[in-house]
């Protein structure tokens, strides 16, 4: 099975299926927390226009197996010179083979490329997997991890691309305050 990385754009037909996926995961997950039958899932895929992800400020890609889109990712600019990952996926049926780490170095390669020297993100409380990929992928938590997750809502991890494991560069995107989460 061949495996390929296409730069493209939101709207292409191939990522259709992606999204939409991830669009339910995170109904799914997060429907005790939203009690609002997914459609704050909704609001969240479709939050950024398609142009926040396309060159030079930005980044889409997916992972393609014998022409089926299998996992995705993307960045947009978050400040000059921080990029910040948004949809890395990967299909149900093809997780725990490495996928999603793929993408995390394609689009840090894309942002190094583009100028960024750092990446940010953040992730959900209700999402472990996520968790332990950043963390396995040089992030650092920028937030409390003595306090259980869904104190934060909003999990935020940084990387300095020039000098990975260095965190003194990322102290700007750090938590600066707790919001509790309410069900």
């Amino acid at each position: 099975m061949s495996l390929s990385v296409v730069d493209t754009t939101p709207l292409d037909p191939l990522a259709a299926p992606l999204l939409s996926a991830l669009q339910r995961e995170y109904a799914t997950r997060y429907a005790s927390f939203h009690k609002d039958n997914g459609e704050s899932a909704a609001q969240e895929i479709a939050r950024y226009p398609a142009e926040a992800f396309a060159p030079p400020e930005g980044a889409f890609i997916l992972l393609l197996r014998d022409g089926a889109a299998i996992g995705g990712g993307a960045f947009k600019r978050y400040d000059a010179r921080t990029a910040e990952l948004k949809r890395v996926w990967t299909r149900d049926d093809v997780r725990r083979q490495g996928l999603a780490r793929r993408v995390v170095q394609e689009l840090e390669q894309r942002a190094l490329a583009q100028g960024y020297t750092r990446v940010y993100l953040t992730t959900g409380f209700r999402q472990p997997e996520a968790w332990a990929l950043y963390t396995n992928t040089g992030y650092a938590s920028l937030f409390d991890t003595s306090l259980p997750p869904e104190v934060h809502v909003h999990l935020r991890y940084g990387k300095d691309l020039l000098a990975p494991g260095r965190i003194d560069t990322l102290d700007d995107l750090r938590a600066k305050e707790v919001h509790l989460a309410t069900r």
